[in-house]
């Protein structure tokens, strides 16, 4: 079966079919079976949900990444010139992993949520703009401003969404929504 007949087409998501599909072997299930499950698999709600296409500029839900690791492999997925919203409640996370990623993809950061201290140290000269925002739509009406055809706008936090919202999916809920009024 070929990579580009699975229903979602992410790295991170490729590679777990491709283990899904081996263990699927291994337990003798039929191959027709196989391939109609990776075809029809559906895109997971807030992960890497592609939102909208306005003006060339693709608008991506990534709000259950709240980790820096889930943050990776999004940012390695989108294959666009990326404006990064990213931000929530800080856990102490370690950004450095994500530098080879940002300097290679992230036009500019807009950083949303009440602790962005380590965001900012991190990639304050990594990227030639980076700017707080104190909401969702702030954010997504900054990057708007900011992008050009060919672009894309990641919504991945990094961080937990309590200091703003009832959680990621309430996250996500309203960056959808900001995104549906530009």
């Amino acid at each position: 079966m070929s990579i580009s007949a699975f229903a979602i087409q992410q790295n991170f998501n490729t590679k777990n079919a491709m283990a899904s599909k081996m263990i699927s072997e291994l337990l003798h299930v039929r191959k027709e079976t196989i391939r109609e499950c990776l075809a029809i698999c559906d895109q997971e709600e807030h992960r890497l949900e592609e939102v909208l296409k306005i003006n060339g500029v693709q608008y991506i839900n990534d709000s259950q990444a709240e980790n820096v690791n889930a943050v990776y492999f999004a940012l390695d997925s989108v294959e666009y010139p990326i404006v990064w919203i990213v931000g929530g409640v800080d856990k102490g996370n370690d950004y450095e992993p994500l530098l080879p990623l940002v300097r290679e993809k992230v036009k500019a950061i807009i950083c949303m949520g009440k602790d962005n201290h380590n965001i900012i140290k991190t990639f304050v000269n990594v990227v030639d703009f980076m700017i707080e925002t104190p909401s969702v739509s702030e954010a997504v009406n900054i990057a708007y401003k900011l992008t050009e055809k060919g672009d894309a706008v990641l919504l991945s936090p990094a961080c937990e969404s309590y200091d703003m919202f009832d959680g990621y999916e309430d996250r996500g809920k309203k960056f959808r929504q900001a995104v549906r009024k530009l």
